[in-house]
């Protein structure tokens, strides 16, 4: 694939450290592996502050605007959020309650999250898609879920997590390498 891929991940913590970011980091790191990529991570312990209290999208910070068309723009969407009360942060929800409900029509959108145990495994498909299905977008069919006994101290230590992220990816990777991609853009 000659032509870069606009990822925008978005880690939904609220927490640093954070698991859910370690995880987002490295979906990206195994996905720059095998394409270009040009990333933009979204993080909530980063602009969270600046739109909690914000109710219309034009009275939003420049910032959080900015981030907003990016997910709006991207090629690739990551969208990753803790388990907090069975479902996604408030936060995180709230950030996409200003995305434009057509903007990610059609989009690939890899879906994580992680968790206190495997019990909140099915967060993906009970939470995360069905949200992810409200704007039209296509959710992977593979979602990645890390608990906590997947990582040690912030760091990766679960093979079988490694195997999930690598069979996640592996449709990524099929969509966007295909031949019509590598060709360049006629400038017509």
């Amino acid at each position: 694939m000659s032509r870069t891929l606009k990822v925008v991940a978005v880690s939904g913590s609220l927490q640093t450290p954070s698991r859910t970011l370690v995880l987002v980091e490295a979906l990206l790191e195994r996905l720059a592996e095998r394409l270009p990529l040009e990333v933009r991570l979204v993080k909530l312990t980063d602009i969270g502050p600046d739109f909690a209290g914000v109710l219309r999208r034009e009275e939003l910070p420049a910032e959080v605007r900015e981030q907003i068309a990016a997910i709006e723009t991207a090629d690739l969407l990551i969208a990753a959020s803790p388990v907090y009360r069975a479902s996604y942060t408030g936060l995180f929800k709230h950030l996409f309650d200003f995305v434009h409900y057509e903007a990610l029509r059609n989009r690939p959108v890899l879906l994580a999250a992680t968790g206190g145990s495997e019990r909140h495994a099915l967060v993906i498909d009970h939470q995360l898609r069905p949200l992810f299905g409200f704007f039209q977008a296509n959710s992977l069919p593979l979602g990645v879920y890390a608990t906590e006994s997947d990582f040690d101290n912030y760091r990766i230590v679960s093979p079988a997590l490694e195997e999930r992220i690598e069979r996640a990816l592996e449709p990524l990777v099929a969509l966007f390498d295909r031949p019509a991609l590598r060709q360049p853009a006629s400038l017509v």
